[in-house]
This record gives C-alpha cells, structure tokens and sequence, in this order.
C-alpha cells in the first residue's frame, strides 16, 4: 500500500485539533461523559497506520486500526486522556466493540487489506464483542487471515488462561494474534510457549533513541532473538528517526511501526488500503 492512497490527515491526536488546545477547552468537562456520548451518536472512526517490512523495500506487510472518537463538535477525543480512565469499565469493552466493527467493515470493503486492532483480554470473554467478531469471521469475505488481534502483555499475562483458550478457538479461523509492549510488562518468556502469538510489538521504550543506547541496544536485540526462538515476527513500534530504523534493521528486526513512515490517518471514502 502506498500512503499517496490515503487522505492527508495527520491524526497523531492532532487531527481535528491540538490535544492541548482540546483538553484546555474540556478540563471541566467529564471525560467520560464525553466518551459515552461519543460512542451513543456513533462518532467513531478508524486511523490506520502502516506497518513496514524491515526489509529494503520498505513496503507495508499491514495496518494499525486505531479508534479515534470524537465530540459533538468534531473534535478528536485524546485517547491518552480518557483510556486510562476507561480500560478496565463497560466503557472499554464498548470500545473494543465499536474498534473491532470498524475494522471487520473496512476488511470487507478491501479485500487486500490487512488489518491489525487492539482489545483488552478482558474483551474475549464479553458477549457483544464476541458476537460481533463470530458474524464477521462467518461473513463471506476471508477475513480472519486478515486479522491481528492486537493484546496488551501486562492484559496477557492477568487472564492468561482466558487468552489462550480464546487463541486455540481462533486457530482453525486464522486469526493472527500480537503482542503489544513487549518486554515492557511481567511475561516471563517461559510463559511464552504457552501461547500462540504470532508476532510482538517491542514497546517503544526499547526503540527511543536505539541507535545511540548501549542500553536499549542489548535489550531490543535480545527482545528480538526471543521472538525468533519462538517464531514469532518483530515489530518495532515507535520508530521516528532513520537512525532508529538503521540500527534496528542491522539487529534483525521483521517490521517497523512509527512516525517516520506515517502517522495514524483516517482514509478518505474511496481509498484503497493494500496489504
């Protein structure tokens, strides 16, 4: 896919508005107030931001769907601002729901398209987003191969038992699984076998500065070497500079995610998404 395909909106929470500027003007406002009335009007999108092979040809192995909510007028909602808030209520799951309708849509709509979404383990076990994922994959467009469910390590590890049993129902289906901010949460890479990820996302605490840390160096290196143990594909997620992306090829890594090959954008109607 290229990024000509997409509209030109920068949606690093500065789409529709600085995120300072926003929670400036909404400080007295109840954010979660805001996040339900959102999700009642239907006032949710999706930003996809690509994911890069490693190798030289820089082309996009797949997406990142993010949920981006907005206000009655317009305005993005900063996720940073009101997820913590939310994760781990009704409010999440809804979320989750209203993230994994978005993507089942836009893998429907584009039939080349691979697509990855975050979800809380706690989510797997809730029966809406349950339902919802059930119709799509029964759905006639071959969409588990196409995609990632995207869990958080630290989600992971707390329902362990509830994600593997969901991961050996979604075998047979295709779906694909990843596991987000490695090494920055308690797995303990024993644990690891107990799964069935199918790549990690290396937390963007490792990647920052990489090529100039003797200490991110070793350990992202060593991140790395773990998931090939257990084949598993590397991700380096945030990603900024071309020194980053240099060291982190040089050390392996399968794929890059950040800002220096694009950031989350909405896709106009009409546009294509090739992965």
């Amino acid at each position: 896919m290229e990024k000509a395909t997409l509209s030109r909106y920068d949606m690093n929470d500065r789409g529709l508005g600085d995120p300072f500027s926003y929670a400036s003007a909404s400080r007295d406002q109840d954010l979660v107030t805001l996040v339900g009335a959102a999700l009642d009007a239907g006032r949710a999108r999706l930003a996809f931001q690509p994911i890069i092979r490693a190798e030289a040809d820089g082309s996009v192995a797949f997406y990142e769907g993010l949920i981006r909510l907005c206000d009655a007028k317009g305005r993005v909602i900063p996720a940073g601002h009101f997820m913590p808030l939310v994760e781990e209520t009704v409010l999440g799951r809804r979320i989750d729901c209203a993230t994994l309708r978005l993507a089942l849509r836009a893998l429907a709509i584009q039939p080349d398209l691979c697509l990855s979404i975050n979800v809380s383990a706690r989510s797997l076990g809730d029966g809406e987003w349950r339902r919802t994922l059930d119709q799509g994959l029964a759905g006639r467009f071959n969409i588990g191969p196409r995609l990632i469910l995207e869990i958080n390590e630290t989600s992971a590890m707390l329902l362990a038992e509830s994600v593997i049993r969901f991961m050996h129902e979604m075998q047979p289906r295709g779906v694909s699984f990843a596991l987000d901010g490695f090494g920055a949460g308690f797995t303990a890479f024993r644990h690891l076998k107990d799964f069935f990820f199918d790549l990690v996302k290396i937390d963007k605490g490792f990647v920052r500065g990489i090529d100039a840390d003797a200490d991110n160096q070793v350990l992202a290196e060593a991140l790395i070497t773990v998931a090939h143990q257990f084949e598993m594909f590397a991700v380096a997620d945030g990603v900024e500079t071309i020194g980053e992306a240099g060291f982190l090829r040089k050390i392996g890594v399968d794929c890059l995610q950040g800002y220096l090959f694009g950031v989350p954008t909405f896709a106009s109607e009409g546009d294509a998404l090739d992965a």
